[in-house]
């Protein structure tokens, strides 16, 4: 990723920390929703990979394609079981954009556009501009509308309700809302490596 070291390291562990919630998800509830867990998971911890500030590791050039070759298989996944509803044209355009950006800042894409080998993050800017504004406006609006569901409607509180309730399950099984938060994060963790791309 391009841009300052410090947003690389807090894009880092925000996506780790992510990836590592969407894990514990992975345990409970339905089948359809253990899938939807995995996959963000791995789109936590690839956005984590990839946000990983050069002063810390250099990745190798094969990392890159490691990555293109597993975001491009999450991707046909979740474009198999578009069928199935769910998140599961979300996951497919951000798989693809996962491609699209192991693509653009793969160290070779710096000598296609006519760049010296710079290492990671100091190369020039890749990608194509068009593409980064399309997924740029994808995901600016997939943000707003998540923090638009997180917004809680107004209800009337009920006499007696006032009181604290306990959960006998997982704080991940109970919450549903931080699941949705948890996909917002990830949302706007994308949007910022897609500006710094």
């Amino acid at each position: 990723m391009h841009g300052p070291a410090l947003s690389g390291w807090l894009l880092m562990g925000l996506c780790a920390a992510t990836g590592a919630y969407c894990l514990l998800r992975t345990r409970d509830g339905t089948e359809r929703e253990r899938g939807s867990a995995r996959a963000e998971a791995l789109m936590g911890f690839g956005m984590a990979a990839m946000a990983v500030p050069p002063a810390l590791l250099t990745l190798p050039e094969w990392m890159w394609v490691v990555h293109a070759v597993v975001f491009g298989a999450a991707a046909l996944h979740a474009v198999v079981r578009l069928r199935d509803g769910g998140h599961h044209p979300h996951h497919a355009v951000g798989s693809l954009a996962m491609v699209y950006m192991a693509v653009a800042m793969a160290p070779g894409a710096a000598h296609a556009s006519g760049g010296g080998h710079l290492g990671h993050g100091a190369q020039p800017a890749g990608g194509v501009p068009a593409l980064t504004g399309v997924l740029l406006v994808y995901y600016a609006l997939y943000v707003l509308g998540s923090a638009g569901r997180l917004i809680p409607a107004p209800v009337g509180v009920p006499a007696g309700a006032g009181a604290p309730t306990t959960t006998t399950g997982p704080v991940w099984d109970a919450r549903p809302e931080l699941a949705l938060a948890c996909r917002l994060t990830m949302g706007i963790a994308m949007f910022a490596m897609l500006l710094t791309l």
